[in-house]
């Protein structure tokens, strides 16, 4: 593996976005290898807002903060491919919920599933102690945001 460039070394906003990367390479390279080559990172936010009992279009466009036509051009994606279905919502009689499907929940346990390994390589480089401190400091990070008087609403980046 080539070595990382100097100023990535130093800069700590380059380095989250790195190890990000690695993190993200190593994880679709598996989820390929197991059958789910047609799943893109961006679809891993939207499944998160998902997660455990569905979701309607509109909560995910406030989760991830794009558009409805790009959450409909996502679910639409998902849909054709076996993750999501979209089915009437149990209160609104209008509205549609998204859950995720039998593929859905094995692409998401595939995930955690790699998350895991990654996590317990990571591990053996740095110590196992010093990735759950780093884990616990960026808790703290993210938590501390919202401790003003105006909370704020943490999206992810792509």
């Amino acid at each position: 593996m080539p070595k990382t460039p100097r100023r990535h070394q130093e800069d700590l906003a380059s380095l989250f976005s790195v190890a990000f990367s690695v993190l993200n390479q190593e994880l679709h390279q598996r989820l390929d290898e197991l059958g789910f080559g047609d799943i893109r990172p961006m679809h891993g936010f939207l499944f998160q807002g998902l997660i455990p009992d569905g979701a309607t279009a509109k909560t995910l466009v406030e989760l991830l903060g794009i558009s409805k036509q790009a959450v409909s051009q996502m679910l639409d994606y998902l849909e054709e491919r076996g993750y999501v279905a979209r089915k009437p919502h149990p209160s609104d009689g209008r509205g549609k919920l998204v859950v995720l499907t039998e593929r859905g929940q094995a692409v998401i346990k595939a995930k955690e599933s790699t998350y895991a390994k990654i996590e317990r390589k990571w591990g053996e480089i740095v110590g196992p102690d010093r990735l759950n401190m780093m884990r616990s400091d960026l808790k703290r990070i993210i938590e501390s945001v919202n401790e003003g008087d105006v909370p704020q609403k943490l999206r992810p980046t792509w």
